[in-house]
């Protein structure tokens, strides 16, 4: 279990770290009073506290404020290494859980979309993922996902990780799931920024409530 510090204060995010046994993992808190539901995002092998879409992570952890729900941020301790980082979310999991959350969405970009799927396959405090041009590599454990859901967004125009990689997870998934291909957006989703934003955030709502 991950023990828990915590500097600064305000309303912007709270920057946190979970020390892990396998070592210290960043995270950066957007805290709603009495949440009962939270959102848990990451990047991919860029590491840090990369956000797709033109800033797409801190606009949603601001967003979802006015609706109740808390997020969380997450750095990678190694953004190559998927077997650890899938550790590094299941900490971030047990730290909204401890801090009352029932219900965790998980939303990973690119190399994050696998961590996520092998992450929600894991936890009992996950009921929905979200995969933002998610590689395939690294996601058998997609048919293990339900009960939870499974949404997935791919640009059509993506040279990095070409959207075959969102119809094969799709192919594979089992129960809920739906896929949004996007033509002409990128690896990074620029270019659709906003529909992405909204897409992401409906869903988000939709699933979380309960």
């Amino acid at each position: 279990m991950a023990e828990m510090t915590r500097d600064g204060g305000g309303e912007e995010p709270q920057p946190h770290t979970l020390r892990t046994r396998r070592g210290p993992v960043e995270v950066l808190l957007y805290e709603a009073p009495d949440a009962k539901a939270g959102v848990l995002l990451a990047g991919g092998v860029g590491g840090g506290f990369d956000s797709p879409a033109h800033g797409l992570y801190p606009r949603l952890g601001e967003e979802l404020l006015s609706h109740g729900l808390s997020t969380l941020r997450l750095k990678y301790r190694n953004p190559t290494d998927l077997a650890e980082a899938v550790r590094d979310v299941l900490a971030g999991v047990n730290f909204l859980a401890e801090r009352g959350m029932e219900r965790v969405a998980l939303v990973g970009h690119s190399f994050g979309g696998a961590v996520m799927i092998d992450a929600g396959a894991q936890s009992p405090w996950v009921t929905t993922v979200v995969g933002l041009a998610a590689q395939s590599y690294g996601t058998e454990a997609v048919s293990e996902l339900p009960p939870r859901s499974l949404l997935l967004i791919h640009g059509l125009s993506d040279t990095v990780l070409p959207p075959s990689c969102s119809l094969s997870i799709h192919e594979r998934a089992r129960g809920k799931k739906d896929l949004a291909l996007f033509p002409g957006a990128g690896h990074v989703l620029e270019e659709e920024a906003e529909r992405v934003f909204l897409r992401v955030r409906d869903w988000l709502l939709h699933e979380l409530r309960g």
